[in-house]
């Protein structure tokens, strides 16, 4: 096989992994279980695959060790489960996901992996609007999933239940593929930071690189997410402090993160003296649309286990105690604790928060001070920032403001990208050290990521995402 044609196969394979991560339950609503585990065995298949023909040197001390402790200390809760069934589930699922980042990360170059995250959400994107017209236009009527895992009867359903409510000509809320509002908003917020930020780096031609980022924005606003508006707002907050950061150098740092913390005391001020106030203007009721109940009843577990928790699970499974009624609301059972320190907490105990945080804390620590370091060259000499150097940073804060009201991070989409950036930047910390890169494209913007080989420039190119 040609080197172009190896070079477009692993860029496919990359895009149907990231895809499958965050469009897992378009599969199990159009194919239904079955199809999603056939989509997993191509993710693990490929990555085999891809490993056994790139042969990625594997190098100790450019692996973030956390990933490690958090996934040992996952296996070991199987001998103390309460549910060692749906344990040993959950960890077969926790490892094929970072299996898949793992491989992408070693395997990639970090331009093509978010080439590849970029084409993942456009094909989400465009077949969300088209699912959302067909349903509005020809079906004008909320549609069920092909394969459902519940009991239609003649009783009326929750809404919940529902792939597409159909309500696009109403001005939302929709739900695209992805069959819920809070999951699409999430990837269309993601769309936002990678198409700017490619964007901004000249990594995109002007024209396609616009028509995506508004593309992204309309989905955004249709899903009428609040916690995702929210999280939206902590990323802007991010980016300006690390814009602030770029150009304020490293000699007045010190200021600027006093002004961070000041924010911070100021933001948890306003939600401890205008709570109410917030939830009116988001349209929330006092119990946050039943999240308060979930979070009651998992601290009331966690508290029975505090340590070592209930035996690690990820998703939760409906099918054993506690989770077949632990949140239970208008008829519909939730399978998450909305909030992911909580879950963790109740599954793991405070050993697996502790865990769980250092692989959070080492990843931000490394985009933080990627984004905001000014790059230097085989030389020593400044060179210019890049706007995708921003990149990792405000995914990862995207992904820890949804961890406080949705559990995402630890499972699929959420736990894959938070594993691919842990990886890609300890490795980038080794720049001296080569990596697998792609040829520079002409006319095209560095990505302070793919660390070059000894005596190039210390940043690679990223090769242009538009179609």
């Amino acid at each position: 096989m040609s080197p172009d044609r190896r070079h477009a196969l692993a860029g496919a394979y990359a895009t149907f992994v990231l895809f499958t991560a965050l469009a897992g339950q378009f599969w199990r609503n159009l194919l239904g279980w079955w199809g999603f585990g056939a989509a997993v065995a191509i993710v693990v298949v490929g990555g085999a695959l891809l490993i056994v023909a790139t042969r990625p040197r594997w190098t100790w001390r450019r692996v973030p060790k956390s990933t490690f402790a958090f996934l040992i200390l996952a296996t070991l809760s199987l001998a103390s489960s309460f549910y060692p069934g749906a344990t040993a589930l959950g960890l077969a699922i926790s490892f094929v996901t970072t299996f898949a980042a793992v491989a992408l990360v070693l395997c990639l170059p970090w331009s093509r992996i978010v080439s590849s995250l970029a084409a993942a959400i456009k094909w989400i994107l465009a077949l969300s609007i088209l699912f959302e017209l067909w349903v509005a236009l020809v079906i004008r009527e909320p549609v069920l999933p092909n394969f459902p895992d519940f009991e239609v009867t003649g009783e009326k359903l929750p809404m919940a239940f529902y792939w597409s409510r159909g309500l696009l000509f109403d001005g939302g809320p929709i739900e695209g593929i992805v069959a819920s509002r809070n999951l699409l908003g999430m990837i269309a917020l993601i769309g936002l930071i990678v198409f700017g930020c490619l964007l901004a780096a000249g990594s995109m031609r002007r024209a396609p690189g616009i028509s995506w980022l508004v593309t992204a924005g309309v989905v955004f606003a249709l899903t009428r997410s609040s916690t995702v508006i929210l999280v939206a707002a902590l990323v802007a907050v991010a980016l300006l402090f690390a814009l602030w950061t770029r150009r304020a150098g490293a000699e007045r740092r010190r200021r600027i993160y006093w002004t961070a913390a000041a924010v911070l005391a100021a933001s948890v001020a306003l939600l401890a003296f205008a709570w109410g106030w917030l939830l009116s203007l988001f349209g929330k009721s006092e119990d946050l649309t039943g999240r308060t109940d979930i979070w009651n009843a998992v601290i009331d577990l966690a508290q029975q286990r505090p340590v070592a928790g209930w035996g690690w699970v990820g998703y939760w499974v409906p099918w054993v105690e506690p989770f077949n009624d632990l949140a239970v609301r208008k008829g519909v059972t939730y399978l998450q604790a909305h909030n992911a320190w909580l879950d963790l907490w109740m599954q793991l105990g405070v050993l697996g928060v502790l865990a769980f945080a250092a692989i959070v804390i080492g990843a931000l620590w490394r985009s933080w001070f990627l984004a905001v370091d000014q790059p230097r060259d085989a030389a020593g000499r400044p060179i210019p920032y890049s706007a995708a150097s921003l990149l990792p940073l405000l995914v990862l804060v995207a992904l820890l403001g949804q961890s406080l009201a949705e559990s995402r991070i630890l499972i699929e989409s959420g736990w894959l990208l938070l594993i691919a950036i842990a990886w890609a930047t300890k490795r980038r910390q080794w720049s001296n050290d080569p990596l697998p890169a792609e040829p520079r494209p002409a006319r095209s913007r560095a990505v302070a990521l793919d660390a070059p080989p000894p005596g190039t420039t210390s940043v690679r190119a990223v090769p242009r995402t538009d179609a």
